[in-house]
């Protein structure tokens, strides 16, 4: 099946045996991730992480076993098979590139750009969200990408690749439900806590300027109007999909209501105890001191960052974080808050 310029509408039909087997390598590599967090309660951003790293890399070893330079434009046929093309984007054989383009990339930088946003900012967001509607978000984000981009070159035929769309995504989601919140990020060769509305800010400014830049844009090969288009659907859903996660949304009616009363849950039985595990040593002490002295919010918070210090997540063993939020504190599972959030 053709488009009008004769493009094979159907590539992945006419792959031969070998591609067939990347093709398969690209499923495993891409799935195999999220199959291992599913089952391990684990973190869908980092699966996602390794999803790309290890999707990347049988791209990119397929492209050094042909002889292809690894450098965008010249990937060989992933691109013409995954990657998003506007030109024969409205044939319904064609639907599948919507999402299999996020896992293509143009180069190791292009990648590594990615996940590094997805490591600091796309991890936060996830504990605060939880899993499902972190999901939800990124493939919003790179389907607000890739439609962006295909309304605005509707004629194209160069292959759009690369998981900008939903990382810019993830930045919007963040921005619309958590903007205050504070990630170590690298912003303007400073690494340090940076709101999430000043990286935000910096990136979609970035985007707008380069836009506007004609002479810079002539000579660019990045789709800036993808990540502009995942930034914004994500962020006009973010809230809606968040509501009900294990978090409240800043500025909404719960929130503000819950700030203002200052309740402070009943500590009830420990998580450790639950799981049939004795405390001891320091940890032992600084629970017991928890229980007791816990009945103010400026000494639960001392306590339970004393404790988040001494112990492990029951669950997994994990790293266990302090979190002060609107009035309240609680630990929770570093790995993942489906583990341990307590009280």
């Amino acid at each position: 099946m053709l488009d009008a310029s004769g493009r094979d509408m159907s590539a992945i039909m006419g792959l031969g045996l070998f591609e067939y087997s990347v093709v398969l390598a690209f499923v495993v590599a891409g799935i195999l991730p999220y199959i291992s967090a599913v089952r391990g309660g684990t973190s869908v951003a980092l699966a996602t992480i390794l999803s790309l790293l290890l999707v990347s890399f049988v791209q990119f070893s397929n492209s050094m076993i042909l002889g292809v330079p690894i450098q965008l434009g010249f990937l060989g046929w992933p691109l013409e098979v995954f990657g998003s093309i506007p030109s024969i984007s409205s044939s319904p054989f064609e639907s599948y590139r919507m999402f299999t383009s996020a896992w293509m990339h143009g180069s190791w930088t292009h990648v590594l750009g990615n996940i590094l946003v997805i490591g600091l900012v796309g991890i936060p967001l996830e504990q605060r969200m939880g899993g499902k509607r972190w999901m939800a978000v990124y493939f919003i984000g790179l389907l607000g990408g890739n439609i962006a981009w295909i309304l605005t070159h509707p004629n194209s035929s160069i292959p759009t690749v690369g998981a900008s769309g939903a990382v810019f995504g993830i930045l919007g989601a963040y921005m619309a439900c958590w903007p205050s919140d504070r990630v170590e990020f690298p912003v303007l060769f400073f690494i340090r806590p940076w709101p999430i509305w000043v990286i935000a800010l910096v990136y979609v400014g970035f985007e707008v300027w380069v836009m506007n830049d004609q002479q810079y844009l002539a000579g660019s090969s990045v789709a800036h109007m993808a990540h502009i288009g995942g930034f914004l659907l994500s962020y006009t859903f973010a809230r809606s999909i968040a509501k009900g996660g294990p978090h409240l949304i800043e500025g909404s009616i719960d929130d503000e209501g819950r700030h203002s009363e200052g309740r402070i849950p009943d500590l009830g039985i420990d998580p450790w105890k639950l799981q049939g595990m004795v405390l001891e040593g320091p940890a032992a002490r600084v629970l017991e001191k928890l229980k007791t002295e816990g009945d103010e919010v400026e000494t639960r918070r001392a306590w339970l960052e004393e404790l988040s210090e001494h112990v492990l997540c029951p669950t997994c063993e994990g790293e266990i974080i302090c979190i002060t939020e609107n009035g309240r504190t609680w630990i929770e599972c570093g790995v993942s808050s489906k583990h341990l959030r307590w009280p």
